[in-house]
């Protein structure tokens, strides 16, 4: 894999290739591009990590193809498991900055939630399994200012689906694939736009929807136009419900008993409104609403019902979810960011106390996203033969878990220093080529 992300770069590699080692090796979160030039795998100065930010270029298709071909994380049931989220990088100071928009924002305050100015980022990656935070990065998006989120991120699995077929994750007669996203997407309208793939859709929704029953066998002899929708489902209002298609009860550890509840057949009574604005015909889109209730929970906060809609119908057993148990709370309370094991940094929040800089001309301006180490996760982990007995056995990124030897055997590039009182920004690109710097690498 470093191989083909070094081939990835195709202009200022070498230093690209360092910086993302330095990356890697951090031993924290990620606050200012400076403090990347101390840390030891980056062996050239800081004008070079400037340099190779402005100039460098990247093969982003070749990128997420190679992304594609890894080893991935499968299901009890042996499905890939796909999770989309949003996650806003807010640039609030950023003024000059373009394609800004206004985010949603949470926990900064006491029951505030507030809108921040900043890069929306559109994630798919594929989960683990068991309670499990570390996930498998496959693509990201950025919305641009009016981009409606379930078009985009339809297009972006359509072609996400497309590569993990074409590396051979997926063929005719496997498991269908699962795509689990949260309340913030309009789960019926994602599968619908995705009904010629061999996926299914498993969302989160608000706990204020009123869905549709299918329309009841017609009596013999009505007169006048058949109805389109049959009686209303009011999540908020037991006495609609009616009985429950199945139920099921599971004692758990954590929220002692799981009870889960599913109708089947219900859809949304669609307008022509926002996404739907200009369809000549609304479709009827039916899936199987599901209701957990947990007795408790780990936090020992007073537990909420947890509705979910599944875009298939007809279910006459219970399903195993991507954490391989009956329970979907594991993935309702935890949808992944960039990278769900550490959060991405972002630039430093006021109320945090500024670490002074140790070098360098300065903080930049784009902080660096903070992304865990591959090598740590715990199928990376058993891939190299390692024994994971807890679940921070694996988690030092660098050199506690041995990521030097490794990089030892896949060299990076030699120090290449700046002549004195010149500029690294003043060689171009051509000169910088020329110097004998490159990576090899030794079998």
């Amino acid at each position: 894999m470093r191989r083909e992300f070094y081939a990835c770069l195709t202009k200022r590699a070498d230093a690209l290739f360092e910086l993302a080692d330095a990356v890697l090796c951090a031993d924290g979160p990620v606050r200012s591009l400076v403090e990347l030039s101390l840390v030891g795998e980056h062996r050239r100065g800081h004008g070079w990590l400037y340099a190779a930010l402005a100039r460098g270029r990247l093969d982003v298709a070749r990128l997420r193809t190679a992304l594609s071909a890894v080893a991935l994380p499968r299901a009890a049931d042996g499905r890939l498991v796909l999770a989309v989220d949003i996650t806003c990088w807010l640039r609030p100071d950023a003024h000059t900055s373009p394609e800004r928009i206004l985010c949603h924002t949470y926990g900064r305050g006491k029951d505030q939630h507030i809108m921040v100015p900043g890069w929306p980022y559109s994630f798919v990656v594929a989960l683990e399994t068991g309670r499990s935070s570390w996930t498998a990065p496959l693509d990201a998006v950025r919305l641009a200012p009016g981009d409606d989120a379930a078009t985009v991120t339809a297009t972006q699995l359509r072609d996400v689906v497309a590569r993990l077929i074409a590396a051979g994750h997926w063929s005719a007669g496997d498991p269908e694939i699962l795509i689990v996203a949260d309340a913030g997407y309009d789960a019926p309208r994602l599968a619908w736009l995705m009904r010629d793939l061999p996926v299914q859709v498993l969302a989160r929704m608000r706990s204020d929807r009123v869905l549709r029953r299918a329309v009841p066998p017609r009596a013999p002899g009505t007169n006048g136009r058949p109805p389109r929708h049959g009686g209303e489902f009011i999540f908020g209002d037991p006495n609609s419900w009616g009985r429950p298609d199945v139920t099921t009860v599971t004692d758990t550890r954590l929220y002692g008993q799981a009870v889960a509840r599913s109708w089947d057949r219900l859809h949304p009574r669609l307008t022509r409104r926002a996404g739907w604005m200009g369809s000549a015909d609304l479709p009827l889109i039916e899936g199987t609403v599901i209701r957990l209730d947990v007795a408790r929970l780990p936090s020992g906060a007073i537990p909420k019902p947890v509705w979910l809609w599944w875009s298939g119908t007809g279910a006459t057993r219970p399903r195993r979810t991507c954490c391989g148990r009956h329970s979907c709370a594991a993935l309702t309370s935890s949808t992944p960011s960039a990278c769900s094991s550490k959060r991405w940094a972002g630039p430093a929040q006021r109320s945090a106390p500024r670490r002074p800089l140790t070098g360098g001309p300065g903080c930049s301006s784009p902080s660096t996203p903070s992304c865990a180490w591959p090598d740590t996760s715990p199928r990376i982990c058993a891939a190299l033969g390692r024994n994971r007995r807890g679940p921070n056995d694996c988690h030092r990124p660098a050199y506690a878990e041995g990521f030097d030897t490794y990089a030892g055997r896949h060299p990076a590039p030699p120090t290449h220093r700046n002549p004195a009182n010149q500029a690294p920004d003043a060689h171009p690109a051509d000169a910088t080529r020329s110097q004998p710097h490159a990576t090899t690498y030794t079998s």
